[in-house]
């Protein structure tokens, strides 16, 4: 039996040993396969930051229309309080075109338990049976800076646990989310996660919030790493902090996206629009065109084809 371009079996092997050959093949084939497929694919973007940062104010299914033509398959879902009335209309937009709720956004103050939005979105994800994960940023309470490191971990702590045990009852995760402040340091992420031991707990890292610590990259990114649920990118130009641009824009955000492409992450990468053009639709492209342009500078085969393949 003569395996094209591949291998020449001889007529004496019986035809159980020409299976186990034949199994082993298309298992080197599909590890190669693997192997090549770029985190950057078109397929593995999320799109961020487009429900209140849109001029047009689309409804859920016009965001759902717009994310279908652009080819993105996962949303990860920011609202303001008037968006929460169309939270099951949008889980079921994205349902009925294909498209993934990557995530449900989240700001928790010290006492969680107490806020009626969080139960609202925990009541909706159960109530469709979605497994997804919540970003949620951290703001504690007062007094916090007179804490000493140990007593920071733990205060903050008792709130992400809170969080993290009602998820893990619907079956979802919690992403420690960077914006801004103490909890949004990679190394007191860290610190929580340590402290607390959840299964379900991980960083979701953000470009864009990132500005006074990306001359640290290189160095937190191995640790922060195992922990990953997202990376959401943005162009970084300037120096230290830096200007939020957009994708290709900046001076800094290529070798930052070359250390993730060489590296074992394997999870989904968002693009924002927030304020890089009125219309989400033109911030996305605007992002995915400065992205493509990063890609081609790096010689990233496998990735551009996917653009090409689905414009």
């Amino acid at each position: 039996m003569l395996f094209p371009g591949i291998i020449s079996i001889p007529k004496k092997v019986k035809p159980f040993a020409v299976l186990l050959i034949w199994i082993l093949l298309c298992s080197v084939s599909f590890a190669q396969q693997q192997k090549r497929q770029s985190v950057f694919a078109k397929k593995n973007l999320i799109a961020w930051c487009i429900v209140p940062f849109d001029s047009k104010e689309r409804n859920a299914a016009q965001r759902a229309e717009m994310l279908n033509r652009l080819g993105i398959t996962k949303l990860a879902y920011d609202w303001r309080e008037k968006h929460i009335p169309y939270f099951d209309e949008e889980i079921e937009q994205l349902k009925s075109h294909g498209i993934t709720l990557q995530a449900f956004w989240y700001a928790s103050g010290p006492s969680p338990e107490k806020d009626e939005n969080l139960q609202k979105i925990l009541a909706v994800l159960k109530r469709h049976n979605v497994k997804t994960q919540l970003w949620s940023m951290f703001i504690p309470g007062p007094g916090f800076d007179t804490l000493t490191q140990q007593q920071k971990v733990e205060k903050i702590s008792v709130a992400v646990a809170y969080i993290a045990d009602k998820l893990n009852e619907i079956g979802c995760t919690l992403g420690l989310y960077n914006h801004g402040g103490w909890s949004s340091e990679p190394e007191n992420q860290l610190a929580m996660i340590e402290y607390l031991k959840r299964p379900n707990i991980g960083i979701v890292y953000n470009f864009s919030h990132s500005e006074e610590q990306i001359h640290r990259f290189p160095e937190f990114y191995p640790k922060i790493l195992p922990h990953l649920l997202a990376i959401n990118i943005t162009g970084l130009k300037g120096g230290y902090p830096a200007q939020v641009v957009p994708v290709g824009e900046g001076n800094i955000e290529a070798k930052m996206i070359d250390i993730i492409r060489k590296s074992n992450y394997k999870g989904p990468i968002g693009i924002i629009n927030e304020n890089f053009a009125p219309d989400a639709e033109d911030g996305l492209k605007l992002n995915m065109e400065g992205l493509m342009k990063i890609l081609t500078d790096q010689r990233d085969k496998e990735a551009l084809k996917t653009y090409r393949q689905t414009k």
